[in-house]
């Protein structure tokens, strides 16, 4: 199995705050992950005035401020980016960032160079964004919560449209040929992977629905992780056995600061477990061919049983059931052959416990 490609989504638990933000990458690299994701957007942009928030969001902030007050307050200084970037160069992991509206991908794209896309699950249904994601040629990193497997195949078709072509899009018919010559030709593969997701902060146990990321990779024939959002490390850990080739985890420094997404995120000490877990998990899969390993052959001697002279046997003896035994070490004939023996004459004398020699 090849390396999980992890990220530790930042998200908005920097609180505006840029020292929290270097923090944040700090504590991240430490727990050894592969990206941090942070979430660029003008709020502008983003949520009309009339916005409401949700449920989980009116529980962990001020449930008389508006979606729009809220986002404006989470936002980060674009000059800062700059900062944050190098900061990632210093400590050896990727710098992300997750685009909501045109402006900020364009800034994404343009000024901090991002090598990928992270589309959220609120905007697969935002195609001409998506449009617009696909026309810079860039890979992308698709989030399917509150997805349907239609919804995921329309937003893979107008993003194969952006790659295809520059012209406008006239006819709906065009998204459909262009998904399938994207396919046919495997430029999808070659962009898109695919999230799975359980868009609820945080999201329950019997809502995750694991086994759908075969059921995604089956329909798309695309590479799929998963972005967790349940208490915990448990699930991320199990996606990871059951085949996500990514892993994208909310976490915090604290638990208790205010904004609507740390109670749903890990803290330091939870996400090097689940770093560390992860890792331990793609060692132990394996390569799925069934032979001992090279650790276990010495233990086959040890823990295997052979042919034993169950008393003393004399040569020219016939073997039977009750002078044959079978016991530990296993390096003597496998019992295996027991009755393959038996009726055949001792051709040595025997003590007792003593291997039975073809």
């Amino acid at each position: 199995m090849g390396k999980t490609y992890i990220i530790a989504e930042a998200g908005v638990n920097h609180n505006g705050d840029v020292e929290l933000a270097k923090q944040l990458i700090e504590v991240a690299a430490e727990a050894g992950v592969d990206a941090i994701k942070f979430q660029t957007f003008k709020a502008e942009k983003l949520a009309s005035l009339k916005a409401s928030k949700a449920d989980y969001q009116n529980k962990t902030t001020d449930a008389a401020e508006s979606q729009f007050e809220m986002l404006k307050k989470l936002e980060l200084p674009l000059d800062v980016y700059p900062h944050l970037i190098d900061l990632c160069k210093q400590k050896g992991i990727d710098f992300l960032s997750t685009p909501f509206e045109e402006e900020s991908l364009a800034f994404l794209v343009q000024q901090c160079r991002l090598p990928l896309i992270k589309i959220p699950s609120g905007e697969i249904t935002n195609a001409p964004f998506l449009l617009s994601v696909a026309r810079t040629g860039l890979p992308v990193i698709l989030s399917t919560g509150m997805s349907t497997l239609r919804d995921i195949e329309d937003a893979l078709s107008v993003l194969a449209f952006g790659y295809l072509h520059d012209k406008e899009l006239v006819d709906l018919a065009d998204l459909t040929r262009a998904y399938i010559e994207a396919q046919n030709v495997g430029l999808l593969k070659e962009k898109v992977q695919l999230l799975h997701c359980t868009t609820e902060y945080p999201a329950s146990f019997d809502e995750v629905n694991l086994d759908a990321m075969e059921t995604m990779a089956n329909a798309f024939g695309l590479q799929v992780g998963y972005s967790d959002h349940t208490k915990g490390i448990a699930i991320p850990l199990a996606a990871v056995a059951k085949g996500a080739k990514i892993i994208e985890k909310h976490f915090t420094l604290d638990k208790n600061l205010p904004g609507p997404d740390h109670k749903a995120s890990l803290e330091p000490d939870e996400l090097k477990a689940m770093v560390d877990g992860i890792r331990q998990i793609e060692q132990a899969i394996g390569n799925g061919i069934k032979i001992p390993g090279s650790k276990e052959q010495s233990n086959i001697v040890i823990v295997r049983k052979s042919l034993i002279a169950a008393c003393r046997i004399k040569k020219g003896e016939i073997f039977t059931r009750d002078n044959l035994a079978v016991k530990r070490p296993g390096n003597g004939i496998s019992p295996m052959k027991y009755w393959q023996m038996l009726g055949q004459r001792a051709e040595r004398d025997y003590e007792e416990d003593e291997l039975i020699a073809l």
